[in-house]
C-alpha cells in the first residue's frame, strides 16, 4: 500500500442500496492519483464493504456487522473506514454525481442549501438516484461542515444541443423551459471524450457514437467530442432497454396504465422504473450477464431485445451525424460483454461497423479490423476521476486541471 496521504479528495456515487467511492491523492501537484475504489453495497440487507488500492489489491472485504439502514448509515461505516486507513489526513473536498442538474445547473457547482433545495425540486425527474444522491450531500454537510462539496451532473455535458434536438413538442404553456430533453450519463460521455485524442486520434476530431451499456444504457452522438444527441431525454426512461427500465415507449401506454388498468401513480413509476425493461421482458432478471447464460425464450427475447433497440438507436443519430466514423462501448456491458459488442456490430454492418473476433475476445481497445470503414472501440469510462477533475478545477486544488 503507497504511504498515506496527507490531504486527499473523496468521490461519492450514492446509490439506494449502494455507495460507490473513490479516495484521491495529488502527490506534488501531479494529476490525481487513485488511493482507492470501492463500495459498501447490500444497504439495508446485508452490507458488505470492499475496498480495493490503485493496483488492484484488496484493502477491505467484509461483512459490516453493524446494520444498516440507509445512505446516511453507510456513510457512517465509510467514514470509520477512512479514518482507520488514512487518520488524520485533511479532505480536501467532496465530489458526488448527481443525475439530474435541471435547466438551472449547466455545469459543476459548490453546493450550498440554495442548490440542495433546487436540486432537491428534481426528484421526480429522476427518483432512482437524485434522493439518494441528495441525501449524502446532506450526511456529508452534517458530518464534514467546513469540507467543501460540489456536485457533478450527468445532464451537464449535453447543454450544447441545437434546440431541435431537445425540444419536446408539446404546448409552450404547459412545461416552459424546463420541459426539455436533457439527456444523461454526461460523465461517462466527457470522460469518454476526453481520452479519444489519446485512445482512437483517428476518429476524435469526427462524427462518433458512444454505447454506455450497462444496467442503465444510453448512446451518445458526439462530433469533435461534444454531445450532439443523446437517446435519454426528459428522463432517464427514454431511448434504450435497460435493466429495469422500459426505454422509449409509446405515451399512450402510460396513458392506458392509469385509465384503462386504473393503476396509481405510484404504481406506475414502480413500473417504469423497477420492473420494467430486461427485468420486465424476461421474468427472469435486470442481469445481461444471467440472461445470456439462460436458454428460456423469455431470456432469449430479452436480450434480442436490448440488441435491436440498441442497434435501431445507433442508426438514428448515426443520421443526426449525417454519418459515422467511430462506435466506442462502454460501461458494464459495453465494456465486459464481448457477445453483445458482436451482436450489435453485426446489425449495423450496413453503415460499415465490422467487429474483429480476436480483438473483440480480448477487449480492444480497438475490436475492429484495420481499415473497416467505421472503427470499433472498447473504452473503460472513469465517471469518479471525470469528477475529481471538476471538483478540483472549481475548488482550485493541485491535480484538477490533468
Amino acid at each position: 500500500m503507497s504511504p498515506v496521504p496527507a490531504e486527499y479528495a473523496l468521490v461519492l456515487n450514492a446509490g439506494s442500496s449502494s455507495l460507490k467511492f473513490c479516495v484521491y491523492h495529488s502527490p506534488e501537484g501531479r494529476r490525481w492519483r487513485l488511493e482507492a475504489r470501492g463500495q459498501i453495497e447490500g444497504i439495508g440487507a446485508s452490507p458488505h464493504l470492499s475496498v480495493k488500492d490503485a493496483g488492484g489489491g484488496t484493502l477491505a472485504d467484509s461483512r459490516l456487522e453493524e446494520a444498516i439502514r440507509d445512505g446516511r448509515g453507510a456513510l457512517d461505516a465509510l467514514a470509520v473506514w477512512i479514518r482507520s486507513t488514512y487518520g488524520g489526513a485533511r479532505v480536501l473536498g467532496v465530489g458526488h454525481r448527481v443525475v439530474h442538474g435541471g435547466a438551472q445547473y449547466d455545469r459543476p457547482t459548490v453546493v450550498d442549501r440554495q442548490v440542495l433545495a433546487d436540486l432537491q425540486e428534481l426528484i421526480p425527474l429522476a427518483p432512482l438516484h437524485q434522493p439518494y444522491n441528495l441525501a449524502a450531500i446532506e450526511a456529508v454537510s452534517e458530518a464534514l461542515p467546513k469540507v467543501p462539496q460540489v456536485a457533478c451532473f450527468d445532464t451537464s455535458f449535453h447543454r450544447g444541443h441545437a434546440e431541435v434536438a431537445d425540444l419536446v413538442p408539446l404546448p409552450r404553456e404547459i412545461g416552459g423551459p424546463a420541459l426539455r430533453r436533457y439527456g444523461f450519463h454526461g460523465l461517462s460521455y466527457e470522460y469518454i471524450a476526453s481520452v479519444l485524442p489519446e485512445v482512437a486520434p483517428e476518429i476524435a476530431p469526427g462524427r462518433v457514437i458512444v454505447a454506455h451499456l450497462g444496467s442503465g444504457a444510453s448512446l451518445c452522438a458526439m462530433r469533435e467530442r461534444r454531445s450532439v444527441d443523446c437517446s435519454m431525454g426528459f428522463t432517464a426512461l427514454d431511448g434504450l432497454c435497460m435493466g429495469t427500465r422500459p426505454g422509449a415507449i409509446d405515451p399512450g401506454v402510460v396513458l392506458y396504465l392509469f385509465q384503462g388498468l386504473r393503476l396509481s401513480v405510484k404504481e406506475v413509476e414502480t413500473a417504469l422504473y423497477k420492473k420494467s425493461g430486461l427485468l420486465g421482458v424476461s421474468g427472469i432478471s435486470h442481469d445481461m450477464r444471467v440472461l445470456l447464460a439462460r436458454t428460456e425464450p423469455e431470456a432469449l427475447l430479452a436480450v434480442d431485445y436490448f440488441v435491436y433497440r440498441a442497434a435501431k438507436e445507433i442508426g438514428a443519430l448515426a443520421s443526426v451525424l449525417r454519418g459515422l466514423d467511430g462506435l466506442v462501448f462502454t460501461a458494464g456491458i459495453g465494456e465486459n460483454s464481448a457477445e453483445i459488442r458482436r451482436r450489435i456490430g453485426e446489425a449495423c454492418a450496413w453503415l460499415g461497423v465490422a467487429i474483429d473476433p480476436e480483438a473483440n475476445e480480448r477487449g480492444g481497445p480497438r475490436i475492429s479490423p484495420s481499415g473497416s470503414k467505421v472503427s470499433a472501440w472498447v473504452i473503460p469510462t472513469n465517471e469518479e476521476l471525470m469528477i475529481a477533475r471538476h471538483m478540483g478545477s472549481l475548488l482550485e486544488l493541485t491535480g484538477g486541471r490533468d
